[in-house]
């Protein structure tokens, strides 16, 4: 990152997590501009992050760095896309952090730049425990595709993937979070309120939700064997509205992403 000017079109949750990441592991680009069309969003991210320069709704600016983020929702991409294309730089690096984009589709809109990459960030990037899968297109040499893994690694891991694939992560590691961190916390609080102090009720659940998932990955059992394994389930009566939403409203929400 030394050395590096980098980019942020918009400045809202994804663009306070990667700078988050980068701040924990005290690493820092050498200029970092971001533009948003929300000030006070924009006011949010300066008070967290004071050493960033804010632009207003100016896209060019940051546009016009090294690394350029690219964290526009999909119905603005193609208005800002054409906003930015005269001032990319030919050596930029363009990430884009939307679905629903393909690569081909943004070097379209681009004018033919092809140096792009394609991220699904996932929120434990503000700590450094990311899971973000990346895919590159053809613009970019293998050095260059180094070189940016070894940026995205300050966030956690970083797998690159099929292309095809990145909304699928886009449901699973991207948004799989929102999923259980409300159960996690009901379930803290319920168990905290009977008395338990925070950090062993805390130290429980990390070891639950680890064992857990081991069981899943090494003990050779199918998911009904899984769940066998413990007799008692207090909440079975609330399973069937979960499974019809993640066989419902997940596949959907899906199909609207995908390019």
């Amino acid at each position: 990152m030394k050395g590096k000017s980098v980019g942020f079109i918009g400045g809202g949750r994804v663009a306070s997590i990667l700078l988050g990441g980068w701040a924990k592991a005290g690493v820092w680009p050498e200029k970092v501009v971001v533009s948003d069309p929300n000030d006070q969003v924009l006011a949010r991210l300066k008070e967290r992050y004071p050493q960033i320069e804010t632009v207003g709704g100016d896209n060019t600016q940051p546009a016009a760095q090294d690394m350029v983020f690219f964290g526009v929702h999909p119905p603005m991409a193609a208005e800002v896309l054409g906003q930015v294309a005269p001032v990319l730089r030919p050596d930029a690096i363009l990430i884009s952090l939307a679905p629903k984009w393909s690569i081909a589709k943004i070097s379209v809109a681009l004018g033919g730049f092809s140096r792009i990459v394609r991220m699904i960030p996932n929120a434990p990037s503000i700590i450094g425990a990311g899971y973000n899968p990346v895919a590159f297109g053809a613009g970019l040499s293998e050095a260059e595709r180094t070189g940016s893994l070894e940026c995205f690694k300050l966030w956690g891991k970083s797998p690159e993937v099929a292309e095809e694939k990145l909304e699928l992560y886009a449901l699973l590691t991207a948004m799989g979070p929102t999923y259980f961190w409300y159960q996690f916390y009901e379930l803290l609080g319920v168990i905290q309120g009977a008395g338990m102090p925070d950090a062993e009720a805390f130290e429980g659940l990390k070891n639950m939700l680890c064992g857990a998932l081991q069981v899943m990955e090494k003990s050779g059992l199918d998911a009904a064997q899984v769940m066998y394994l413990v007799p008692v389930k207090p909440l079975a009566e609330f399973e069937a509205g979960l499974t019809e939403g993640y066989r419902t409203k997940l596949p959907a929400l899906l199909e609207k992403i995908r390019p």
